[in-house]
């Protein structure tokens, strides 16, 4: 889906920006106003109110999205619209300001506008690339199916370590317990893995930091080496081979999750920022109407 948003329709709304861009510059080229080329010509007035129109409709697009039972055209081809008629706002308004661009409100106006349209290519690029490379990451299974993996894998390790001494009980309870991904945005973006464990050392209880379940498998094979009977040999064997897997697991969690809130991160700034812009465009009509 993600893919065919650019070529939706046969490239429909594609054909349609570049006619209103041709338009708009066809219009531009053949104006002669007795005055330097601006806002407040006759043609800088009709591709203002174009402009106005242009981004009413493309802020409407956020409502149409979550309007399920809506009629009114699939998301799939407001997108597309979305995407290509925003890129032929920029040529709009670029030629109702007629190329005048200075330190007024006018130009934060503008200025935002093209944040947003940035923003927004750099949420069609984020979308058309991640959700492959997330459902790659994801072998074929969901987010779910990874949990539920991840739960069976700690039952096992409980039960084989429940079969060894409480040290092995501890340190499979609190490698439970205390495994953290992605508590918040920062972290699932850098993919840090701030688990810990509890370890019983020289008679003294430690808790210690487990990224990668490192420090687990570590203990354990401290342990491994120093058993002495062939049952609990094989049982720590066992017990490292789990949670080698666990390990393997946790980093294709951690990945799925850095994936979705690169997907979702542009939005906390596209959205501010069209906010922004829609309060600077009402600054810059009231302006206009008062004094020019």
């Amino acid at each position: 889906m993600h893919e065919s948003i650019l070529a939706y329709r046969k490239r429909r709304y594609l054909w349609i920006a570049l006619g209103v861009s041709l338009l708009a510059i066809v219009a531009y080229l053949f104006d002669d106003p007795q005055e330097p080329s601006n806002g407040g010509t006759v043609l800088g007035y009709t591709l203002g109110t174009t402009g106005v129109l242009l981004i009413l409709w493309l802020t409407w697009f956020g409502v149409r999205k979550r309007r399920y039972s809506s009629t009114r055209g699939t998301v799939q081809g407001w997108l597309s619209a979305h995407v290509y008629l925003g890129v032929a706002l920029l040529v709009v308004v670029v030629l109702h300001a007629g190329f005048q661009f200075g330190m007024n409100v006018h130009t934060v106006a503008f200025a935002l506008m093209v944040l947003v349209i940035a923003s927004g290519l750099w949420g069609v690029f984020i979308y058309m690339r991640y959700p492959e490379r997330a459902s790659a990451n994801r072998d074929g299974s969901s987010r779910p199916e990874l949990m539920d993996q991840l739960e069976d894998l700690d039952r096992r390790a409980q039960r084989v370590a429940g079969e060894l001494s409480e040290e092995f009980q501890e340190l499979v309870e609190s490698g439970v317990s205390r495994t953290q991904l992605g508590s918040t945005l920062w972290t699932r973006l850098r993919g840090r893995d701030l688990s810990q464990i509890i370890l019983r050392q020289g008679g003294k209880t430690t808790v210690m930091a487990n990224p990668g379940q490192e420090a687990a498998l570590d203990w354990l094979a401290n342990e491994q080496s120093r058993a002495v009977d062939a049952d609990s040999l094989a049982k720590i064997g066992e017990l490292s081979a789990l949670i080698r897997n666990k390990r393997q697991l946790l980093r294709q969690i951690a990945e799925d999750l850095r994936l979705q809130a690169t997907m979702e991160i542009w939005l906390y700034f596209h959205v501010p920022l069209t906010a922004a812009m829609l309060m600077a465009l009402i600054a810059h009509i009231v302006t206009v109407f008062l004094y020019w």
